[in-house]
């Protein structure tokens, strides 16, 4: 097995569906400058209310890659 060396930033994902959305949308854009996305881990739930209701939900999200 390979000793790996694992990177990880953080970066807010959000949608209006809901939190498993914002989770998905921020890891499909991350990857398109990321390579070797491992892993990711929920730091921080929030959203945005306008007139009462929920009208988009935010994720913070860490997110681990591999080092080439």
């Amino acid at each position: 097995m390979t000793n790996h060396v694992y990177k990880h930033i953080e970066i807010t994902g959000s949608s209006k569906t809901g939190t498993d959305d914002a989770i998905r949308n921020a890891l499909a854009k991350a990857s398109q400058t990321i390579h070797n996305i491992q892993w990711f881990r929920v730091v921080e739930t929030r959203g945005h209310v306008v007139d009462g209701k929920v009208a988009h939900w935010q994720v913070t999200i860490n997110v681990g890659f591999t080092l080439d």
